[in-house]
């Protein structure tokens, strides 16, 4: 994550007129949010690189090639791609275990892709893996070999033996190896016991020197029956499966074709290591549908490890041999000239001198001490602001220059600064709001990944009531399909009684342009049978249609009821452009309003 420290000439924002919020004004100290990352698998894990070979995910860099996939029609292949991004945190780790004993440790919100589409590696209401479940790849990569005497001397009888004109890369290996010899002749005959590592580098010589890779064929071809023989021997000491083709013509070369398709290239390229990149490419290799290996187990290891994740120009990776899924965040961030993607997550503008630069504002006489919202655009309370401590100088100058002032956060580093708020209400008044849109944990994960748990929210609440504090709860967005059944309404509704909120705002999900695209791909992925739905509700709007904000008014009214809340089912934000007044509410007082926008 990268923090860009700057000084901003203002941090005092007017809402655009004809805005059916109530408030006018706004202070947002940081641009982008920290609270949404999310994080993939352990740093070991290896990435196959457009040149072939393999590094490991924490040694990936932005900037370097390696290969995601693209679907085309019916079939997907190999592309290659660049590392748009690459970061880090720590927490609970999985381990998946595959048939062929591949072992991919990775987070719980982690996806591959299996023959049923994309699924999460762990999860009780989202799609995940299972026993069974068989992810699209070729299963791990196989070791490299070592570059030892043995297989130096291998490779330069492959390369004699191969009588080819090699490329650049092969010369300056064969150069670089040939320095450990006395002379060419030492390394140029075929030995009679030839040990392993030595055959690896003969099959890296001899391909380098006589092979060719296409999009589904590897080939090696010779004319010497003892250097087919022996090419034949070293593939099945390794257990490479191969044809041994015949003659186009009397006098032309043997073909030794391997057999096993993607998956036997893959380990091939890997167990003898060719130097010649462009025979080590894969791109446009079709995954076919042999390409899948059954998961075992998915079991939880009970620690928190260092997890790694990139972001691809193909919003996926391979990750020892299989299809991995990018993490992105929302389509937002733009404004700033930053992409639409991870920049939002990653790239964090913070006004260092927001709270000297706002105090200079609230000075001017033209100043009329209008009531200021923060956490409107951006979060105040992300964990960015317990390194900054912005807000406490914000709240100070707004308190001494009599400004009204009220805060929405799902932070919980809020809590840092009770006691000051409670200090400011004395002088103005203070309003707090907290975002809870549910209590599912799994869902709340995938939906607001990074932020607190709901029930550090509802904490943070009951903390907030007991400095004397009046303490909304935003239960926004709600989800058609996903959080709007009664039961799960009917949960939080009694949850958020019981901290003790003192109003509540029941918001449907809005679907502006930016978040829209997000959100349409990520329902795609995660519940495609509940894409008709939102269809059918949003149509190509904004706002959910006002027959589904109708039925849910009804049912929220009678949930409300049920928990001693009551209810103002008739809300519209349109008519109510003041501010509410803001107060304390007496020991026990439940929610006295319904706010259904």
């Amino acid at each position: 994550m990268t923090f860009h420290e700057v000084r901003a000439r203002s941090v005092l924002n007017k809402v655009p007129g004809g805005s059916p919020v109530p408030f006018g004004w706004t202070v947002n100290p940081y641009r982008g949010c920290s609270h949404a990352c999310t994080y993939c698998l352990a740093g070991e894990t290896e990435i196959l690189m457009a040149n072939g070979r393999r590094k490991a995910l924490s040694d990936v860099m932005v900037g370097d090639e390696i290969y995601g996939t693209r679907r085309e029609g019916r079939h997907r292949r190999y592309v290659r791609t660049k590392v748009l991004a690459h970061w880090s945190t720590v927490k609970h780790a999985y381990r998946v275990t595959l048939e062929d004993g591949t072992e991919l440790v990775a987070g719980g919100d982690h996806r591959f892709l299996t023959d049923r589409g994309w699924k999460h590696v762990t999860g009780t209401t989202r799609p995940s893996l299972l026993p069974g479940s068989r992810i699209v790849g070729t299963g791990r990569f196989a070791p490299g070999p070592e570059h030892a005497r043995a297989y130096r001397a291998g490779y330069l009888c492959g390369m004699v033996q191969g009588d080819g004109s090699p490329a650049p890369e092969a010369s300056a290996r064969s150069n670089e190896f040939l320095a450990g010899f006395a002379s060419l002749s030492e390394v140029a005959k075929l030995p009679e016991e030839p040990e392993p590592l030595w055959q690896k580098g003969f099959l890296g010589g001899l391909f380098d020197a006589r092979g060719s890779s296409s999009r589904d064929v590897l080939r090696i071809a010779s004319s010497d029956r003892g250097v087919v023989a022996a090419l034949s021997t070293a593939l099945g000491r390794f257990g490479f499966r191969h044809t041994v083709e015949e003659r186009d013509r009397p006098t032309g070369p043997r073909g030794v074709r391997l057999i096993g398709g993607l998956a036997e290239r893959i380990r091939f390229l890997h167990t003898v290591d060719p130097a010649i990149s462009a025979k080590r490419s894969l791109a446009g290799t079709m995954i076919r549908a042999a390409s899948r290996v059954g998961v075992v187990s998915v079991r939880p290891l009970g620690i928190r490890l260092p997890l790694f994740d990139i972001t691809t120009g193909t919003g996926d990776f391979i990750a020892d041999g299989m299809v991995s899924h990018n993490c992105f965040a929302r389509n937002t961030h733009t404004y700033l000239d930053f992409d639409a993607g991870r920049d939002f997550d990653t790239q964090v503008v913070v006004k260092v001198n927001a709270p000297e630069v706002l105090r200079s504002q609230l000075a001017r006489p033209s100043w009329r001490r209008d009531h200021v919202a923060m956490g409107t655009n951006t979060d105040p309370y992300q964990r960015a602001e317990g390194r900054y401590r912005l807000m406490p100088r914000i709240i100070t100058a707004l308190a001494d220059f009599g400004t009204p002032l009220s805060v929405l956060t799902k932070g919980t580093v809020l809590a840092r600064d009770l006691p000051l708020l409670e200090r400011a209400s004395a002088d103005v008044p203070v309003g707090l709001a907290v975002s809870i849109a549910l209590l599912d944990p799994e869902l709340q994960r995938r939906l607001e990944p990074g932020t607190p748990s709901p029930r550090a929210r509802l904490d943070l609440v009951r903390k907030a009531r007991a400095a004397g504090l009046p303490c909304s709860v935003l239960v926004a967005p709600v989800l058609p399909g996903l959080t709007d059944s009664a039961d799960a309404l009917d949960a939080l509704f009694a949850e958020l009684s019981d901290a003790g909120a003192t109003s509540v705002s029941v918001i449907p999900l809005h679907l502006r342009p930016g978040a829209r695209e997000w959100f349409a791909a990520w329902l795609a992925r995660e519940h495609p049978g509940l894409v008709p739905t939102y269809r059918r509700v949003y149509g190509k709007g904004s706002y959910a249609s006002a027959g589904y904000r109708a039925r849910l008014a009804e049912r929220v009214a009678v949930l409300l009821r049920r928990n001693g809340l009551s209810s103002r089912a008739d809300y519209d934000p349109r008519e109510d452009k003041a501010v509410p007044e803001q107060r304390h509410a007496e020991p026990g007082e439940r929610v006295e309003q319904l706010r259904l926008l």
